[in-house]
C-alpha cells in the first residue's frame, strides 16, 4: 500500500491524535485499538495529511474524530463503498476503515464480501464486541446463538453467529488477520502488516464491552497467538480455519492478488462524450 511518507520529521503515536476526547464507556476496548492505529502509522511514518480513515456508525465508527488525520463519518454500513470510491480516485493515500460487527457484518455485510472480492488497496479495521453498544446491547451478527443476557433475545438468538476471517477467505480478501485490543502493541504490529501489504486487508480485533457484556473483560486471558505461521495457500488457511476457537491472534492469510486500481487519463472528458456513454 501507498504510505505517503514525507522528509517531515518523525512523527509519535500521540501526534496522530486529535484534540477531541474519546465518549466511549471507561474500558471499552477500542481504546486500544485507537492506541494500535496510531503506533501504527507513527511507525510507518505516514503523514496525517496522506490518510484517510472512513467510518460508518457505531461506537468503533467514532475513531475518525478521534485521530489527527482526514476522515469521513459515513452512514450505517456503507463505509466501505465510500472507501472504495476514495481510493480508487486517490491511490495516494493510505486508506483505513474502522467499523464493528454490526456496522460490518449485517447492514454492511454485502459491502463487506464485494469489497474482499474487489481487493482495493485498503485496510479494514473491524471491532468485534458481539454485541450492538451504541444501541444499548442487542445481539450482533457475530454473538453466540445462545447468549441471553439481552432483554431483546431473552432465550438466546438461535441463530449461527456469522464468522467474518472465514467469509473474508472464500471471498477473496488478500490479507486477513486478527488482533486483540488488550494488547495495542501488538494490534498495531498487524495494522502495520495489513497496510503494507497491497490489496484489501481485513483485521478483526476482539474489543470487548464492558457495559452490555462484562464477561468480555476475561478475554484478555483466553487470546493466545495462532499455533500456525500465516500462509499464502487459501486452502491452508481454510484448513486453520476449522480448528479455530475465534481467539487465536495473529495473521491467518497473505495472498497475492493483484490490486484493483483502473488507470486514469489527464485528458479531459466532454459532456457530450460521458451523455454518449449511457445511450443504448
Amino acid at each position: 500500500m501507498t504510505t505517503g511518507t514525507t522528509s517531515q520529521p518523525a512523527l509519535k503515536a500521540k501526534d496522530y491524535k486529535s484534540t477531541i476526547k474519546p465518549v466511549w464507556c471507561a474500558g471499552c476496548g477500542d481504546f486500544g485499538v485507537l492506541s494500535a492505529i496510531t503506533r501504527a502509522l507513527a511507525e510507518l511514518k505516514i503523514a496525517p495529511e496522506n490518510t484517510a480513515v472512513i467510518s460508518g456508525i457505531g461506537c468503533s465508527s467514532r475513531i475518525p474524530a478521534y485521530l489527527n488525520t482526514y476522515g469521513f463519518h459515513g452512514v450505517h454500513g456503507r463505509a466501505l463503498p465510500v472507501a472504495t470510491g476514495l481510493k480508487i480516485s486517490r491511490p495516494d493515500l493510505t486508506v483505513l476503515v474502522s467499523s464493528g460487527d454490526g456496522d460490518g457484518f449485517s447492514i454492511g455485510g454485502n459491502h463487506f464480501m464485494q469489497a474482499c472480492r474487489r481487493n482495493v488497496d485498503m485496510t479494514y479495521i473491524v471491532m468485534d464486541n458481539q454485541v450492538y453498544g451504541m444501541t444499548k446491547g442487542q445481539a450482533s451478527p457475530t454473538t453466540d446463538a445462545d447468549w441471553d443476557r439481552s432483554k431483546m433475545t431473552p432465550h438466546g438468538t438461535h441463530i449461527n453467529p456469522f464468522y467474518p476471517l472465514v467469509v473474508a477467505l472464500a471471498s477473496g480478501a488478500n490479507f486477513i488477520a486478527r488482533a486483540s485490543s488488550s494488547n495495542p502493541s501488538g494490534a498495531a504490529e498487524v495494522i502495520s502488516e495489513g497496510i503494507q501489504h497491497p490489496g484489501f486487508s481485513f483485521i478483526q480485533i476482539l474489543s470487548p464491552c464492558v457495559t452490555f457484556r462484562p464477561e468480555q473483560r476475561d478475554w484478555k486471558k483466553v487470546v493466545r497467538p495462532a499455533p500456525i505461521e500465516a500462509t499464502t495457500d487459501p486452502a491452508a488457511a481454510a484448513r486453520r480455519l476449522m480448528t479455530d476457537d475465534n481467539f487465536y491472534l495473529g495473521v491467518l492469510y497473505k495472498g497475492d492478488r493483484a490490486s484493483f486500481q483502473p488507470e486514469f487519463t489527464d485528458q479531459p472528458v466532454s459532456e457530450a462524450e460521458l451523455e454518449r456513454e449511457f445511450i443504448l
